[in-house]
């Protein structure tokens, strides 16, 4: 089982422009599409369309729209309900690709409502394999609130906790590494790779692989376990403390780029729970974010949508590729 928790999900609306986006001006749209999103929902999507066993933990009423679009794609949800509606946020297309993604902050969660989230993912994430830490923080939870959700999750199961991958930004990441809560595996781009770190910018971190892996080296020093950082059409690099990896898939059309990244994190952990190794599990992770580039809003791909074979994988230093690793 691979639980993913999402404590900001959204209705995701997304417009398809038949020309360049004009700011100030009237354009029609040639398509638009509505899914239920949120980085964690977006992940357990990816991960349900590939038959992994899997359930999505976020906040909201019964009869919310993004409930309601979970239960009709079939995929399984547990949620906390709330009062308030959940936030939508708007994605604009062009031709070329160019994506513009405008954000609701989403609904304020008082300290009830975070504990109460906490509880749910402690009970629910009893005997998973995995736990995905996914997403934006809505307004009134704090930037740490991941970093307990961790230390709650490891306190309770002990040596039976599932592994944690996070994939969160600024404030909420930040918090994360440096309280105490490293991750098992954690999914940055290359901009929140330099934020981490310090490390160059993140348009330079995407062209110099060698800054990226001391980056990411230096994350391992710090407790995590191991690093899988995007850095869009350059590829990714997997990181772990036997070894490193780049790897990429040839150029694609690039439809839409919303939620590539979590269905290469959804990639990744498919390989990794059938017993693969690292580069194979990197191998996957790029072939699943560019199956989803290549499709239409935030879709997520199935597995025969993707074409592994087609990714090539570099190692950049001698590595041991137990399929132990996390």
């Amino acid at each position: 089982m691979i639980i993913t928790l999402t404590a900001n999900p959204s209705l995701d609306r997304t417009i398809e422009l038949a020309a360049p986006l004009a700011r100030g001006a009237v354009q029609r749209a040639t398509a638009n599409r509505q899914e239920s999103g949120g980085k964690g929902v977006n992940v357990c999507r990816a991960l349900s369309a590939g038959g992994a066993d899997t359930l999505a933990i976020l906040p909201g009423h019964d009869n919310d729209p993004v409930l309601v679009g979970l239960q009709a794609a079939g995929v399984p949800y547990r949620n906390l309900p709330i009062a308030a509606a959940l936030r939508s946020n708007v994605t604009i297309t062009e031709p070329d690709g160019t994506t513009t993604k405008i954000n609701e902050p989403g609904p304020a969660l008082n300290r009830q409502e975070a504990d109460a989230l906490i509880d749910l993912v402690v009970h629910l994430s009893d005997g998973a394999r995995w736990l995905v830490l996914a997403g934006s923080l809505p307004p009134g939870l704090e930037s740490d609130f991941y970093a307990a959700v961790v230390r709650a999750v490891r306190t309770r199961h002990g040596d039976r906790a599932p592994l944690i991958a996070l994939d969160a930004s600024e404030a909420a990441l930040i918090a994360a590494i440096e309280g105490g809560a490293a991750p098992d595996l954690l999914k940055p781009n290359a901009e929140e790779l330099s934020q981490l770190t310090g490390l160059g910018a993140g348009d330079s971190l995407e062209d110099e692989q060698e800054l990226a892996v001391e980056a990411a080296t230096r994350l391992l020093g710090r407790g995590v376990g191991a690093v899988l950082a995007t850095l869009g059409s350059k590829g990714a690099l997997l990181v772990t403390a036997e070894g490193a990896w780049h790897a990429q898939h040839p150029p694609i059309t690039a439809i839409s780029t919303v939620g590539a990244g979590d269905s290469a994190l959804a990639g990744y952990l498919l390989a990794h729970t059938g017993g693969a190794g690292a580069p194979d599990c990197l191998r996957q992770a790029v072939a699943h974010g560019s199956a989803a580039a290549s499709l239409p809003g935030s879709t997520v791909p199935a597995m025969h949508q993707t074409t592994p074979d087609a990714v090539t994988v570099r190692a950049l230093t001698p590595a041991n590729t137990s399929p132990n690793h996390p």
